[in-house]
């Protein structure tokens, strides 16, 4: 991957250069640059206000509530997470987090849930099933509010950027019953073969 970006970063110094804008170019490099740097800012902004609310939530017992809300849909889901184990909680945190369009603040909850995932994994150098359900259940991520695009749409000025949460609703559902029905389906041709 490396190779790559040099190389594309190569070619545009050479066409910039012999198509005779290299201040364009330079020009186009920096504001790129600051731009990178103010999303990031902002992206920061995001994921720290949701790790905080998380833990707040969580230090005042919400989050096991929910997690009892949601035990029923993840129990059939994850049928072989035995009942209590902190890998539903965990799931649980991460699918919400998803839900709520806040994937960069997932990210921490999705690696713990791996981790609980793991602690169930009769073979420790392969993948159980579980782990590949919920690695496509938050690939899929089904985004209800997405507030990071929302947000950045937002600081570029959208007039209109509550726009895309029913498109991004729908897509992210029909992606997500895709997603775990492909994979149910190779369940079962494998298990058949095996």
């Amino acid at each position: 991957m490396n190779v790559i970006w040099m190389v594309l970063v190569c070619l545009s110094v050479l066409f910039a250069v012999l198509g005779g804008r290299i201040d364009a170019f330079t020009k186009a490099l920096f504001e790129a640059g600051k731009a990178a740097v103010e999303v990031c800012l902002y992206l920061v902004g995001i994921v720290s206000l949701w790790l905080g609310l998380t833990k707040i939530l969580e230090d005042c017992g919400v989050i096991y509530k929910m997690s009892n809300f949601f035990r029923p849909v993840m129990s059939l889901l994850f049928r072989n997470i035995p009942p209590g184990h902190p890998a539903i909680t965990n799931i649980t945190l991460n699918l919400l987090a998803n839900v709520l369009g806040i994937g960069n603040a997932a990210t921490p909850l999705g690696i713990k849930a791996m981790e609980d995932l793991q602690t169930l994994n009769d073979k420790p150098d392969t993948v159980s099933f579980e782990m590949m359900l919920f690695i496509v259940i938050n690939t899929a991520s089904v985004q209800l509010i997405p507030f990071t695009v929302i947000g950045l749409l937002a600081s570029y000025g959208s007039q209109n950027p509550n726009r895309i949460m029913l498109p991004t609703f729908i897509a992210t559902v029909i992606s997500a019953i895709t997603a775990v029905g492909i994979l149910f389906l190779f369940k079962k041709l494998y298990d058949r073969n095996a």
